[in-house]
């Protein structure tokens, strides 16, 4: 089954397209796969968000999952594939088909496919990675897991940095920023605050030769303590009286709900971070954070065999 933690998808599972992707090939036509793709997108009547939705390798999830129902036609022979990319239903895939024609569940396609991937399995192979199909492909499972990985660390750095001491979370703040390219030349945020900041506790240079600059105000806050109205509103004093076009409030914690809408009316308007944002910004930035494992998945180079 999907794991509970997947991202939620609108695309139907590779079980469930398997009809339409079939209705496209019931006339007997020899189709390219992009072609059967489309096609079957459209009888699909998938939203534009679907239609949008991509892998973390940047695949559009609809066209891998109804690639994944073409692999698991051809290998139980109910398609033939006259030229490279290119397939047709044969009778089999037409008989198939008629007992199919809303497509599978992921239970009657593990009961139906599960002995067509045995067969080529190999004999050294774990009995586990045999054993059932999956209702969602390898790849996928990648990018669930990937995300999982990426959760959990996330959660541990909002929890270290929850932990440190307010300097070091100002420094953390500041070294996110440079890393997107804010700091100018010198790559420096210049501490202002302490008693008397006024709301204040970071300066950056917005651009190289420092003719901009964006005050920051970060608050290392618990998870259940948000930041509220009356903090934004002294952040904002604090930037008219220095005269900031713009500023950036950064907390560990969120943002209620009267700060946000304070935040969308007044100006200069803030730019607020809260904790899930700036780990997220952490994380893709690489800040306290570093690889530990990397993984190549290939696949067949199509241009090779042209």
């Amino acid at each position: 089954m999907t794991s509970p933690n997947a991202r939620p998808s609108e695309v139907p599972t590779w079980p469930e397209l398997m009809g339409l992707v079939m209705n496209v090939l019931e006339p007997g036509e020899t189709l390219h796969r992009k072609e059967i793709f489309e096609r079957a997108a459209r009888l699909a009547h998938l939203s534009e968000k679907a239609l949008q939705e991509r892998l973390n390798s940047g695949e559009l999830n609809y066209e891998h999952r109804m690639s994944w129902v073409l692999t698991h036609l051809a290998r139980a022979n109910l398609v033939d594939k006259p030229s490279r990319g290119h397939y047709r239903l044969n009778a089999a895939g037409r008989q198939f088909h008629s007992e199919h024609p809303d497509g599978m569940t992921y239970s009657s396609a593990n009961t139906y496919f599960k002995s067509y991937w045995k067969k080529e399995a190999h004999s050294t192979a774990t009995p586990a990675l045999v054993t059932d199909v999956a209702e969602i492909d390898p790849l996928e499972k990648i990018d669930q897991g990937f995300e999982q990985l990426t959760t959990k660390t996330g959660e541990e750095l909002l929890q270290r940095l929850r932990g440190s001491h307010p300097d070091f979370f100002e420094e953390a703040v500041v070294q996110v920023l440079l890393k997107m390219g804010y700091g100018g030349i010198e790559e420096r945020g210049r501490r202002i605050g302490g008693t008397g900041d006024g709301g204040v506790d970071r300066v950056i240079d917005q651009d190289p030769l420092g003719l901009n600059q964006i005050y920051i105000q970060a608050k290392r806050y618990a998870e259940t303590n948000s930041v509220g109205r009356e903090a934004l509103q002294a952040f904002v004093g604090a930037l008219h009286v220095k005269g900031a076009p713009r500023g950036i409030f950064i907390t560990t914690s969120t943002f209620t709900a009267l700060a946000k809408e304070y935040a969308s009316l007044v100006q200069p308007r803030p730019i607020l971070i809260d904790g899930a944002r700036l780990v997220a910004l952490m994380i893709k930035y690489r800040v306290g954070v570093q690889v530990k494992q990397t993984y190549e998945v290939l696949a067949v180079d199509e241009d090779f065999f042209e």
